[in-house]
C-alpha cells in the first residue's frame, strides 16, 4: 500500500509538472499562479505545496527534469575528456547532443523556451537566478578546463585569455539555442551548431578532429577533381578534328 501511495504522489508531482509547463509557456511565468496549476492538473493547492516550497521550487524542479540529464552528460565528459587523445572530442560531443535533443524533443524545447523567453527574475524568483548562474558557472568550468588541456595535448597557446574562450564558445552555443527558439525554422541547429563550434575551435587555434580532416580531404579532393575535368571538358574541342582545323 505504501509504495502505491509513493507512486500515487510521484504521479501528482508529475501532473503540476506537465501543466506548469503548459501554463508557463502560454501566459509567462509571472502570469502563472499556482492556483492556476493545480486546477489544469485536476489537483489541490494544498497538493502543489505539498510537492514544492513556492513557484521558484517549482520552477527549478521542471528544468531539472530536462536538464539534469545534459548536466550529468557535461559532468561525465569533463572527466572523460583527460584519459582521451583528443580532449575536445567530449566537449564536443555533449555539446552537439543539447543540440539535437532541443531540437528534437519537444519537451526539452518547450522548457528551454520558457526559462529563455517566458521567466523574469524577480524577487520571487530568485532561486531560479540562482539556479541558473550555478549551472552557467558549472558548465563554464568544464569548458574551460578541456580547452585548457587541449592547448595543452596540442602544444597551442590560447589567443585570448582562457576564461574568456571559455565565455565565448558558451555564449555562442547559448545564443544559437535562444535565436533558434525564436524561430525554429530559420535554420538548422544542430547543424549549424556544430559548424559554428567548429569554426570557433579553430579560430582559437586548435587543430580541426582528424575524421573531419578527412572527410575535408576528401570532398575538397572530389570537388578539385571535379573542377579539373570541368575545365578539360571545356577546353576539349566540340568536334573531331579535320584536315581544315588540324
Amino acid at each position: 500500500m505504501a509504495r502505491r501511495t509513493k507512486a500515487e504522489a510521484q504521479e501528482t508531482r508529475n501532473r503540476l509538472l506537465d501543466a506548469a509547463e503548459r501554463l508557463f509557456q502560454a501566459k509567462g511565468v509571472s502570469g502563472t499562479t499556482l492556483n492556476d496549476i493545480a486546477t489544469a492538473a485536476g489537483a489541490t493547492r494544498g497538493a502543489v505545496y505539498h510537492h514544492f516550497k513556492d513557484k521558484a521550487d517549482l520552477f527549478n524542479a521542471m528544468m531539472e527534469r530536462v536538464t539534469l540529464p545534459l548536466e550529468t552528460s557535461l559532468a561525465e565528459a569533463g572527466r572523460a575528456a583527460a584519459a582521451e587523445d583528443d580532449p575536445l572530442r567530449s566537449l564536443r560531443d555533449i555539446m552537439g547532443s543539447a543540440l539535437r535533443q532541443t531540437a528534437r524533443d519537444e519537451r526539452t524545447r518547450r522548457v528551454f523556451e520558457v526559462a529563455t523567453h517566458k521567466v523574469e527574475y524577480t524577487d520571487e524568483m530568485q532561486a531560479v537566478r540562482d539556479r541558473h548562474l550555478r549551472v552557467r558557472n558549472e558548465c563554464m568550468a568544464v569548458t574551460r578546463d578541456t580547452l585548457q588541456l587541449a592547448a595543452q595535448r596540442q602544444g597551442l597557446s590560447l589567443p585570448i585569455p582562457l576564461s574568456a574562450a571559455a565565455l565565448g564558445l558558451h555564449v555562442m552555443i547559448d545564443g544559437l539555442i535562444q535565436n533558434w527558439l525564436l524561430d525554429p525554422k530559420a535554420f538548422d541547429l544542430v547543424a549549424r551548431g556544430r559548424q559554428t563550434m567548429d569554426i570557433y575551435l579553430t579560430g582559437l587555434g586548435f587543430r580541426e578532429p582528424a575524421a573531419d580532416r578527412r572527410q575535408g580531404r576528401e570532398r575538397s579532393g572530389g570537388a578539385t577533381a571535379g573542377r579539373k575535368r570541368q575545365a578539360m571538358g571545356e577546353a576539349m574541342p566540340t568536334t573531331p578534328p579535320t584536315a581544315q582545323n588540324t
